[in-house]
């Protein structure tokens, strides 16, 4: 872990918007829990959709980079011995 500035657009609840140190463009901070929530959703939506259609294919990639990304931050988490902020 290490400490940085970084510069923040809008602390908004659950719709964060800071600049990381390096980065042109900022970006939306997306809290654990709602990251959890948004990959359940996307597993709700694929279970909805008939498989070989481009649309479940859409969904599936979404639903694919939602959990690649829950995957790398609980295991963040776990390797600083941080709780998740949600059940597993």
């Amino acid at each position: 872990m290490h400490i940085a500035e970084v510069e923040i657009f809008s602390d908004a609840t659950n719709a964060a918007v800071m600049r990381h140190p390096g980065r042109h463009f900022p970006g939306v901070l997306v809290q654990g829990d709602t990251l959890s929530n948004l990959c359940k959703a996307a597993d709700e939506a694929c279970a909805g959709l008939s498989p070989n259609t481009e649309a479940f294919a859409a969904a599936n990639d979404l639903r694919n980079h939602l959990w690649d990304l829950l995957n790398h931050y609980k295991l963040v988490l776990d390797t600083h011995g941080l709780p998740l902020p949600f059940a597993d």
